[in-house]
């Protein structure tokens, strides 16, 4: 031991020191630091499949105005198989839209297979100074296979029912379910379809219990381990949690233990890997910062009573946490927030930074503890995935502040603590990045 390191000890007692380095050690197993002599970075999984909105700027949102285009609407893949300083995306061309939750690209349980949702259509063409009210509702539905995702393939694109805002499949791969804001009292807010032999084949739907005609539904999330469905309605700021029976051609739905209100405008919601709770994020207005909130799942009642879902824990992130994610190991929550990186270079308000709030998950209790703000250099962060060690993050950076980089990019995070403060966790932004689309936000892991 160093004279620094002696002199950092003296004076302290032996029980407090063991108790300390104890503690220490049992931490950094839980991040898996471990001794080295510099810094390690094993960004595990298989691939990473992000989409690319590139019809407009971030500031289209406050102003109106799309800006210069840069490309073309793009899915990417990113295979994981390298060292990360040679990481590269593939890209096609593929149409979606920022315009809604980062939940327009789901992922197959096997891997095989993505889709794509476009909630907004292309910008017009030749139009001088075209708006965000210029692009057109979007319907468009695209299937790729990824089994070479070095070259994916689009198999299947058709136009289903107008403004989709999230895809997803259940926990086998058999069925995915599409949420849609309704543009009148007739249309349904959400589709679900077969999947079979990489083709979506639509069933038909009876009524949905509790819902209210208009209303817009961000999200469907399926259960883990059953046959489950919750509606993230964020008209009412509502989950509304479903029992779901199949059968030849058609789908029903009853209601499934007692809906829960949340915090305005929720945006995003993820099970727990062991299905015992949901993680739900609200973005609330520009200029107050967002919530986090863990909702217990009665998955199993005695004595058949009624399931009683509750919340158990609630916690503060930065401003708009658009993207929410969950370690593998469900011990930790990240939200990819805004802040005000939307706003136009020119006002006052724009902070020219956006942030990651880092959020510490019981994953017995489902209670949050609030690690810290992380502040970066980069606009409109809208997703972000752990790696299967939970070690790392990524996170997409849908533009940057420096006017000479041209496109986003998918930024690599690490999850490291203080050797000489036990209880000091931080999320650290690495040197390694991927270039992407300009636009790139909705983004999974393929584990």
């Amino acid at each position: 031991m160093n004279k620094h390191k002696e002199s950092l000890l003296r004076g302290f007692p032996i029980k407090i020191l063991a108790s300390s380095f104890l503690f220490f050690t049992v931490l950094q197993i839980a991040i898996g630091q471990t001794t080295h002599s510099r810094p390690v970075f094993n960004f595990k999984g298989q691939y990473i499949v992000t989409v690319s909105d590139a019809d407009m700027v971030a500031s289209a949102y406050l102003d109106g105005y799309l800006g210069e285009q840069e490309g073309k609407d793009a899915l990417s893949v990113i295979s994981l198989d390298k060292p990360v300083n040679k990481l590269k995306a593939v890209s096609v061309e593929v149409s979606n839209s920022v315009t809604g939750p980062p939940s327009s690209v789901a992922v197959a349980p096997d891997g095989r297979h993505t889709i794509v949702i476009e909630t907004r259509g292309q910008r017009p063409i030749g139009k001088d100074k075209p708006l965000l009210s210029d692009l057109p509702v979007g319907k468009t539905i695209t299937v790729l296979n990824l089994s070479d995702p070095d070259h994916p393939q689009i198999t299947q694109k058709f136009n289903g029912e107008e403004h989709p805002l999230s895809v997803t499949f259940n926990r086998d791969g058999t069925l995915v379910a599409i949420t849609y804001a309704p543009k009148d009292t007739i249309q349904s807010p959400l589709a679900i379809y077969r999947f079979t032999n990489g083709k979506l084949v639509k069933l038909n739907l009876s009524s949905i219990p509790g819902y209210s005609n208009g209303d817009v539904v961000n999200e469907a999330v399926f259960h883990p381990d059953n046959d489950k469905l919750v509606l993230l309605n964020a008209t009412k700021s509502l989950l509304c949690f479903y029992s779901l029976v199949e059968s030849a051609d058609e789908v029903k739905l009853s209601k499934w233990g007692n809906f829960v209100l949340v915090d305005k405008e929720p945006f995003k919601a993820c099970f727990t890997p062991n299905g015992r709770f949901l993680i739900v994020n609200a973005m609330y207005s520009a200029s107050v910062r967002g919530s986090v909130t863990s909702i217990g799942i009665a998955a199993q009642n005695p004595n058949g009573s009624t399931p009683t879902h509750q919340i158990v824990s609630r916690i503060l992130t930065g401003v708009l946490p658009e993207g929410l994610a969950i370690s593998p190991d469900a011990n930790w929550i990240v939200t990819t927030n805004l802040e005000q990186s939307t706003q136009p270079f020119d006002k006052l308000e724009q902070g020219f930074f956006s942030s990651l709030t880092l959020i510490r998950l019981n994953a017995e209790t489902g209670l949050l503890e609030r690690i810290g703000d992380f502040a970066f250099d980069g606009i409109l962060p809208e997703s972000a995935v752990f790696d299967n060690t939970g070690q790392f993050l990524a996170v997409a950076t849908f533009d940057h502040y420096d006017a000479d980089r041209k496109g986003g990019s998918i930024d690599f995070w690490r999850l490291t603590s203080d050797y000489f403060d036990p209880t000091r966790i931080a999320l650290v932004k690495t040197d390694y990045s991927v270039p992407v689309t300009r636009g790139i936000h909705s983004m999974v892991i393929v584990r």
